[in-house]
């Protein structure tokens, strides 16, 4: 019996991944736009956004993986099964909305399905702690695993919260018509608001996961040392999500800063949340 258990936790713990996979791949499962770039993205854009993809993955096990994990070896293991869930359970789901045919060419098929395996692989590394109570010994590790990281391992976090939910709205035509729509001062508006909303959520409002000021840091230097890293951070995510999908090829830079900071926005709030999420 005590043999058996091992994998029974581990058979568990995958079938939690894939609830968490396809929750958390859904909304982008059923948007068109998503359709549609895994059809014409770059192979090599793809290529690198997955190999960033996984690192992040193999970063984020040890803060908040489908289960414990105590090494490396352990973390990229981790990585590569919550990958292959994202990718299963996304071409499950797209096979059964009729997405994919067998007459489709070698890469569009591979394209499609690997861009809407981020997300889902994304939700499969947090399930444990998204769909169940979590186990509170290993949720105190992953504290400390957290914490033992220090400024770095806040960084990381921000980094991960910021490309999840930046990539959840990037793929849609609404980013660059905002950007578009709005002008230099709604735009300097907008950074305004995006660091506003960063610093109350890390350090002001009383969400789960907040972060308790540092000793001695007074408002100021929070702002200075944690938001405005953290929304840089959350502009460089967005400008990478924006060219691996091809929407700053051919623009001016004036329509790509735009379109910048109108998804640096949710990338603020993802940055921000990032330890409730995670």
């Amino acid at each position: 019996m005590t043999a058996a258990r091992p994998n029974y936790d581990y058979a568990y713990s995958l079938a939690r991944a894939f609830g968490g996979a396809i929750i958390f791949a859904l909304p982008l499962l059923m948007t068109m736009e998503m359709w549609s770039i895994g059809l014409y993205v770059h192979p090599l854009r793809l290529l690198l956004f997955i190999a960033a993809n996984f690192l992040v993955l193999v970063l984020l096990s040890r803060f908040g993986g489908f289960e414990r994990t105590s090494n490396l070896r352990e973390d990229l293991l981790d990585a590569f099964a919550a990958y292959a869930v994202g990718m299963i359970s996304s071409a499950a789901i797209l096979g059964i909305f009729g997405l994919l045919s067998a007459d489709m060419a070698l890469d569009e098929l591979v394209g499609m399905i690997a861009i809407q395996a981020v997300p889902g692989s994304f939700g499969a590394m947090i399930a444990r702690k998204q769909l169940t109570g979590g186990d509170p010994e290993e949720d105190e590790d992953e504290e400390k695993a957290a914490r033992s990281a220090g400024y770095a391992g806040q960084l990381f976090l921000m980094l991960a919260g910021a490309l999840f939910l930046a990539f959840n709205v990037a793929p849609t035509e609404e980013m660059i018509l905002i950007g578009y729509k709005m002008g230099p001062w709604q735009t300097l508006m907008l950074m305004l608001a995006s660091m506003l909303l960063l610093h109350l959520l890390v350090f002001a409002v009383g969400f789960a996961g907040q972060e308790d000021a540092p000793e001695g840091y007074g408002v100021l230097r929070r702002f200075l040392v944690f938001t405005v890293p953290g929304y840089a951070i959350a502009l460089a995510v967005s400008l990478y999500v924006l060219w691996t999908f091809g929407r700053v090829d051919g623009n001016a830079l004036s329509a790509v800063a735009g379109t910048m900071v109108v998804l640096g926005f949710p990338a603020a709030i993802g940055a921000a949340i990032a330890r409730l999420v995670v």
